[in-house]
């Protein structure tokens, strides 16, 4: 499935070093920023000395997807586009995936904006880049929504990497589903979401966050960047 994503856009956004706080990483939002507050509440979040970083589906099936406007809009707030934000933004760019209902996949929430703030959340989605790399005091660590189709972290910076590639990241599940554990190199680790799982996994150095806090059942798993350690929050 092609993604669109953008070709003038930053592949890779890069944060340097958080000498004053933690750096957290959290899983699949869609659309429970209410329970996400929560958590970082039981958290003790400091919103003045640290940050989080979201891997993707911050937006569908939950009630408050259109809040993504603000969340985007918080100094300490950063986020990599998952397959749920594309296809919100192609749709609210008038230029939605083929084949794809939206809708289907929790996206009406969409229609029930106005034509305004459908164009501002699609700019916004659209500008999301497909990796983060975060340095922290163990190395840099990456994270990309759904899988990452190479044993080389250095490939996403590579003229070679292609659409495929990128629609890999946003959509496959290959690494887990085949419980493919060797390392990625040249990187300390690897963090997505997209995997709704009980608990957090992790296959070599690549972990798997995405504890279902957006479902009634599930939790937020906050995991500390610096130490690779998760953080269990009821919402």
């Amino acid at each position: 499935m092609e993604s669109g994503m953008r070709p003038g856009n930053s592949r890779v956004q890069r944060f340097g070093l958080n000498a004053t706080g933690r750096d957290l990483a959290v899983g699949d939002i869609h659309g429970h920023f209410g329970r996400l507050d929560a958590a970082l509440a039981a958290a003790r979040f400091s919103p003045e000395n640290d940050r989080l970083f979201a891997v993707g589906d911050l937006v569908d099936r939950g009630p408050e997807s259109a809040d993504v406007l603000a969340w985007l809009e918080r100094p300490w707030f950063h986020a990599i586009c998952g397959n749920h934000d594309l296809m919100t933004w192609r749709r609210a760019l008038n230029n939605p995936l083929p084949h794809v209902d939206h809708r289907v996949h929790g996206g009406a929430w969409l229609d029930a904006c106005d034509g305004d703030t459908q164009a501002r959340i699609g700019a916004c989605l659209h500008a999301l880049p497909l990796a983060i790399e975060v340095e922290t005091p163990g190395g840099v660590v990456g994270l990309v929504h759904a899988d990452f189709p190479y044993d080389d972290w250095q490939a996403i910076h590579d003229d070679t990497f292609s659409a495929q590639d990128e629609d890999a990241c946003l959509w496959s599940i290959d690494r887990y589903r085949l419980q493919y554990a060797r390392p990625v190199r040249n990187v300390r680790a690897v963090v997505h979401g997209h995997m709704t799982l009980r608990k957090p996994a992790q296959l070599g150095n690549v972990f798997y966050i995405d504890t279902g806090g957006w479902q009634d059942s599930g939790k937020f798993t906050l995991l500390d960047l610096h130490t690779l350690k998760p953080w269990h929050g009821r919402r």
